[in-house]
């Protein structure tokens, strides 16, 4: 056993916890990724959940992992983990592909029975040998033990006990990272604030894996991480959903407008309704509907009585309220629709990420029917893009599909908590009394924007009629006259086209002179920033452009992509983005990375993949 106690400082280190569905990976990752952003650090989460609602306990299938990576420069939730948390030996054995060459393991070996290890299928009675891991990175903890001696005058029962061995595992982290104890009993007291007892064992517990850690030393040196130069604020973690759901409440509040929210549960958007349900006190409407159709449908309702209307789903659900968007894509209301993509076709996977809802969000639609797609980068990014979508939908009288992803909705990040006058107001496209006075029609538009002016019903002078119905361009009237519907097609694409004027530019990041640039799209951002500095780092020079808004495209886009001798464009799918962009650049070759897994990329597949399209790009020429 080794005794140093030195302090090693690191720049940045991964966790990852695992073991059953019912462990508690989630909370202990959770906690340990708030408090590490309390202290100053950046973070970046990977919740990774099994297929399985609930597997058979101690069966590989039903191996739930939460992977955390902190310090300074962290933009993805890291390839493989410095320490390994598995609270049974299937875990040990599913996870061990995730650990670092010479990363710490710390295992429960109360765990470690016959019976435990065949349902693991396991061959020997010594997993330690049979997976040929290096004993002296090995911590075997009696976790199940530890947890009997604290709570032994609790009064619970076992299967009570047994429900707090997630916190003995954090609080051994706790000790091996500098975590301090008192920030992780503060959130442990507001989640448990309501059961008392509850809190106090898990409290026990905590204290129990920490003084474990400290008193035997466990074989290991504590480490400290460093913390980033961040901006004056107050910092937290939130995750995707989350941030989704305050953006829109933002919106919510810089247009004056009550958010709405109508939406069917789906797996992995639920947690935006659970989050909007929850805020009555700031006038959020959040209705539960009966299915998807109902969700968007009621959502365009809203919209015509005046309010912020959101509808949320995955790809499943965004087919099916694909007519419902299209009757807004008519009548020209705002509608903020979520889309938080997951694997399919079909049910597929939905506890997985993919990037394979793209086209049906810029084309699913029956009829020309061009809606403003944007798409989130990280989990932070989406409290702003949440935003910007409801902005834009205000602001120019369209249905606007914001594209999250599963990964950044349910992985974290640190955030910090903006300032009021960070963003701006929003000013919804509404009719004034002069236009009333002299005349409104339902479609007549800005002439700089082309949005259609909007009228609430009930509005004096204000009455009218609009639908999924083709209306005359002047009088607002049923018309099916085919010049009619021409010019009312070309305006409603155009309308479309000229949300580039009040977009940003688009950025590039790495070495912007470089001959090869590198494109993705939504949440691959992190993953792909962190290869254009490793490429960079190495000698590779490559510059990153990661695109927010896809429809329109920011108006330098083209141009920019032109400059380059060589794009690659890197995403979870088979190639929709790079499509995209090959159609509108046809003397380009688009060149492709491309990966259909239910996993995020790695870090190296990206960079070996860049390096490959280099090397035979040269050998073409």
């Amino acid at each position: 056993m080794l005794h140093n106690t030195n302090v090693k400082t690191l720049d940045r280190v991964v966790v990852r916890f695992s073991g059953d569905s019912g462990d508690g990976m989630q909370l202990a990752g959770n906690i340990f990724s708030n408090v590490s952003a309390g202290e100053g650090n950046e973070i970046s989460t990977f919740p990774d959940y099994p297929a399985e609602i609930r597997a058979p306990q101690g069966s590989l299938s039903g191996v739930s992992g939460f992977q955390v990576h902190i310090g300074r420069g962290v933009h993805t939730p890291g390839d493989q983990a410095d320490v390994l948390v598995a609270m049974n030996p299937a875990a040990l054995k599913t996870n061990l592909k995730f650990l670092k060459p010479g990363g710490i393991i710390i295992c429960d070996t109360d765990t470690f029975r016959p019976l435990d290890l065949k349902k693991a299928e396991y061959k020997t009675d010594d997993p330690v040998k049979e997976l040929g891991i290096a004993p002296d990175r090995f911590m075997a903890v009696p976790m199940t033990t530890l947890v009997k001696s604290a709570l032994a005058d609790s009064g619970m029962d076992l299967k009570a006990m047994m429900k707090c061995k997630n916190m003995l595992a954090l609080g051994l982290i706790c000790w091996l990272f500098d975590r301090p104890v008192d920030s992780v009993l503060r959130k442990l007291q507001t989640k448990f604030a309501k059961k008392p007892a509850v809190y106090e064992a898990n409290a026990k517990v905590i204290h129990a894996g920490w003084d474990y850690g400290h008193n035997t030393h466990s074989s290991m040196p504590t480490y400290r991480i460093e913390t980033a130069d961040e901006r004056p604020g107050t910092y937290t973690d939130v995750n995707g959903n989350t941030a989704t759901a305050w953006g829109l409440i933002l919106a919510s509040e810089k247009s004056g407008l009550p958010l709405f929210l109508g939406s069917y549960p789906i797996t992995p958007a639920t947690d935006i309704l659970h989050e909007l349900a929850k805020r009555k006190d700031l006038g959020v409407k959040a209705v539960q509907m009966e299915d998807e159709i109902a969700g968007v449908c009621s959502a365009i309702g809203a919209s015509y009585a005046g309010n912020l209307a959101v509808t949320s789903t995955s790809g499943p659900g965004l087919a099916l309220k694909s007519e419902g968007i299209g009757l807004a894509v008519m009548a020209e209301l705002p509608l903020v629709v979520i889309d938080v993509q997951r694997g399919g076709p079909s049910t597929g996977l939905p506890t997985k990420t993919e990037q394979t809802d793209l086209f049906q969000a810029l084309y699913g639609r029956n009829g020309e029917s061009p809606v403003c797609v944007l798409s989130a980068v990280s989990p932070t990014d989406c409290f702003t893009m949440a935003f910007q979508a409801a902005r834009i939908a205000l602001e120019h009288m369209t249905p606007v599909i914001l594209l999250t992803d599963a990964f950044i909705a349910n992985g974290s990040s640190a955030w910090r908590i903006p300032e009021d006058d960070e963003f701006p107001a929003i000013h919804p496209h509404f009719s004034t009394p002069e236009m009333l006075e002299n005349g409104w029609k339902p479609y007549d538009r800005d002439p700089q924007t082309l949005a259609r002016y909007w009228t609430l019903p009930g509005t004096c002078g204000g009455m009218h009629r609009i639908g999924g119905l083709e209306k005359d361009a002047k009088t607002s009237v049923i018309s099916t006259d085919g010049a009619n519907h021409q010019f009312m097609t070309d305006r409603r694409r155009e309308k479309i086209a000229r949300i580039a004027d009040d977009i940003p530019e688009l950025e590039l990041k790495g070495d912007t002179g470089a001959d090869t640039l590198l494109v993705g799209w939504g949440g691959t951002y992190g993953h792909l920033l962190t290869a254009t500095e490793q490429l960079n780092a190495e000698g590779t020079p490559v510059a990153l452009a990661q695109f927010k808004y896809i429809n329109p495209l920011p108006k330098n886009a083209l141009d920019t992509l032109r400059r380059f001798k060589r794009v690659i464009v890197a995403e979870l799918n088979t190639g929709m983005f790079a499509d995209y962009l090959q159609a509108k650049l046809p003397e380009k070759e688009i060149l492709r990375i491309n990966k259909v897994e239910g996993q995020p990329f790695m870090v190296y597949e990206i960079t070996d993949a860049v390096k490959k399209h280099i090397e035979n790009t040269k050998c073409l020429k």
